[in-house]
């Protein structure tokens, strides 16, 4: 299964955050990469290697602004 993310998708992680919820958003891309809880705006950066055994879902794209 391919789980291809973007910048601005709301992800879903296998553990939920310590606020109870497992809904972030990604706001940086690169090497690593930085998401933010939804429920209380906590933001946590780690390797994109990690993120990926980590990551559950993609949810879709809440692409507000586009960044080139």
């Amino acid at each position: 299964m391919d789980k291809t993310f973007k910048l601005n998708d709301i992800v879903i992680m296998k553990k939920p955050h310590a606020c109870g919820t497992n809904e972030w958003q990604i706001i940086r891309m690169g090497v690593d990469i930085k998401i933010k809880c939804l429920n209380c705006g906590r933001e946590v950066m780690i390797d994109r290697l990690e993120f990926t055994k980590k990551l559950k879902k993609v949810i879709g794209g809440n692409n507000e602004k586009e960044i080139n």
